[in-house]
């Protein structure tokens, strides 16, 4: 294919000034790692959010928290199953049923949920990296091509559109990429956040409720 006089996106790459290209490549680079994030945290969500409602019907139908901690002992995919061991693992450790351990047992729950919500947020802070960025990016691209165009003005002494339009193009390919990698890593670090506190206030109701029985 003659890519010469084309306006494709593979040709637009191609005769693209080595700055540009590197700017494109970043911005590619950055919206498939965005997309491989995403994918990943809705399976996340989705997974935890079943998982945590079977362990909340297993916890309220158990006889005793003890038999209920026996019985998952080694399991350690979910979050609230986390907290929940990590709030029985005290109490085995301390049988002592003071007022400060009553207070201990508060803070461990609260630091099993701070660590789980931790490891549930990795990797959102580049979504928002990028989404605040990414745009940037793709305008010094921009700029950087316009310049290059108008130096082939000066150059060719030439205003024929024809002459500056490949150039134009070339730039405004690289905002284009720069938006196409924002829009989706603003939205989905919104939602995500947002799902995040869900799942977080759904923690800390169960951390009151184990507090309440035990």
């Amino acid at each position: 294919m003659n890519f010469e006089n084309s306006f494709s996106f593979i040709s637009l790459f191609l005769k693209a000034d080595f700055v540009v290209k590197f700017v494109i490549i970043i911005l590619i680079a950055a919206s498939v790692y965005c997309w491989a994030i995403i994918i990943e945290k809705y399976k996340l969500f989705k997974k935890i959010n079943l998982t945590s409602s079977i362990f909340e019907e297993q916890f309220w139908s158990s006889k005793s928290a003890d038999s209920l901690f026996k019985k998952i002992k080694d399991y350690n995919e979910d979050p609230m199953v986390n907290v929940f061991k990590a709030g029985m693992d005290f109490m085995i450790k301390n049988k002592s049923r003071s007022a400060v351990t009553q207070e201990r047992i508060i803070q461990t729950l609260n630091s099993a949920i701070d660590k789980e919500l931790e490891n549930i947020e990795s990797k959102l802070t580049f979504l928002a990296t990028v989404g605040s960025t990414a745009p940037f990016i793709g305008l010094f691209g921009t700029v950087w091509g316009i310049m290059n165009s108008f130096q082939s003005i000066a150059i060719s002494k030439n205003t024929n559109l024809a002459i500056v339009a490949p150039g134009i193009a070339e730039a405004l390919f690289a905002t284009a990429l720069g938006l196409l990698a924002a829009i989706p890593a603003v939205v989905a670090y919104n939602k995500f956040i947002s799902d995040s506190r869900k799942y977080s206030t759904r923690l800390e109701n169960f951390s009151q409720s184990f507090i309440s029985i035990t």
